[in-house]
């Protein structure tokens, strides 16, 4: 009976972190999942996670596992197609490592994702976009902060993650200005940047303090800002721009609606 631990440690130091190189989000994502399914087991089995193996983790489990995510703890379906992902991908792994485990792993494998419905992208339109960026108080250092910051992303479709993490050393404001990205897939991008958003950010850059390595966007202490600020500071103004733009009151404004805008 092979032990899970020491192959779900190689899944992350070899297989996540040296071979694929994922992003930290994902790293703390996959993480979370294997933390809750442990937890389950450890409390449906009476073992402690060190002692589980693949066998202890078989198909009745993981569903059991995931009806426990959706009835317990209230997540929705695409939670749990997350969730499920994220299992997936270390029994794959797994099954690499520990053929004696194949008809076990094959089994929770075939557990199929839960289908949901899509919904439709949130879009703004330009009059909607206009009123948005002129909604921070731009005589104050955080008004001034936040402006830069939304003329950022709307322009350059940039993720809330990649937003946060930012620092002046990823921007290039001569001729030629970009902003240089690592995204999603650990997938590095390059994105032009407009003269209104060169000039916006070199206001910024005049009255930021700090390093070309800290945060380009930072706190009033100096630290990065978390993307759950980032979406609250969001709502604050997508509140605030709806009293001269009344369609934004129709409209969920997320960062990611940033990306997403018509010129109409």
């Amino acid at each position: 009976m092979s032990l899970l631990a020491p192959t779900m440690q190689a899944y992350f130091t070899d297989r996540l972190i040296r071979e694929r190189h994922v992003s930290p989000n994902t790293i703390r994502s996959y993480r979370d999942t294997m933390r809750l399914l442990l937890t389950f087991t450890a409390q449906r089995t009476g073992k402690q996670p060190s002692k589980l193996s693949f066998d202890h983790l078989d198909a009745p489990l993981i569903s059991a596992f995931l009806d426990h995510l959706e009835q317990d703890r209230g997540c929705g379906p695409r939670t749990r197609n997350t969730r499920l992902a994220a299992i997936r991908s270390l029994f794959r792994y797994g099954a690499l490592r520990h053929p004696e485990h194949a008809a076990t792993i094959e089994r929770v494998l075939a557990i199929p994702l839960k289908r949901h419905d899509h919904t439709l992208v949130t879009f703004l339109t330009k009059p909607e976009l206009d009123a948005l960026l002129a909604a921070p108080d731009q005589s104050t250092w955080t008004g001034r902060r936040d402006h830069a910051m939304l003329i950022l992303a709307a322009q350059t479709g940039l993720r809330a993650s990649e937003l946060v993490n930012l620092t002046p050393a990823d921007i290039e404001l001569g001729a030629g200005a970009y902003v240089n990205t690592l995204g999603k897939g650990r997938r590095q991008r390059i994105t032009p940047l407009t003269k209104a958003t060169v000039t916006s950010l070199k206001a910024w850059l005049s009255e930021r303090r700090g390093s070309d390595h800290d945060p380009l966007f930072p706190t009033r202490t100096g630290a990065a800002l978390t993307r759950d600020a980032l979406a609250r500071r969001l709502t604050k103004y997508a509140a605030q721009a709806a009293r001269g733009c009344p369609s934004l009151r129709q409209k969920t404004v997320t960062p990611h609606t940033l990306r997403h805008y018509v010129d109409a």
